[in-house]
């Protein structure tokens, strides 16, 4: 079993540019659709939390490029567990270009998200659920190496 939890997806015109380029803007949706597929498939309690006062707060995205990415690309976006707070948690993307001749890393992001409980007006910071962090073991770089902040 891998240590990332990946999304595959094909590239279309409406994610690219004038030039046919992909648009930046699309690398940090992509990250969100990742993390939205993830707790679909791997932590449905989460989303049923959510239902109630669970907020996942993103509180920063980056993305650094390495190659461009034009229509129809293949690709196999990786999602791993970074740093793991008490109320925050920081994960990392690799986004790898899929071809016939194997594959390239063409990007790499980060996105720290904060979970906090509450109505609208008044959110307070929040534990990790324990259904999140039991979904997110098998993705975290190894418990010696995931950032365990108090």
């Amino acid at each position: 079993m891998s240590n990332y939890y990946e999304y595959l997806h094909t590239v279309g015109f409406e994610e690219t540019n004038l030039v046919g380029n992909v648009y930046y803007v699309n690398y940090l949706s992509w990250q969100g659709r990742c993390r939205e597929l993830f707790l679909k498939s791997k932590a449905p309690d989460v989303l049923a939390d959510l239902q109630d006062d669970l907020k996942l707060f993103t509180l920063k995205v980056d993305c650094e490029f390495f190659a461009e990415l034009t229509a129809f690309d293949e690709l196999s976006i990786r999602m791993r567990l970074i740093e793991l707070a008490q109320t925050q948690l920081e994960f990392g993307f690799d986004y790898y270009r899929l071809d016939p001749h194997g594959e390239s890393l063409v990007a790499r992001g980060r996105q720290r998200v904060a979970c906090m409980r509450g109505p609208n007006t008044r959110t307070e910071p929040s534990r990790v659920p324990e259904a999140l962090l039991r979904a997110l073991e098998p993705y975290s770089l190894g418990t010696a190496e995931v950032g365990r902040v108090a």
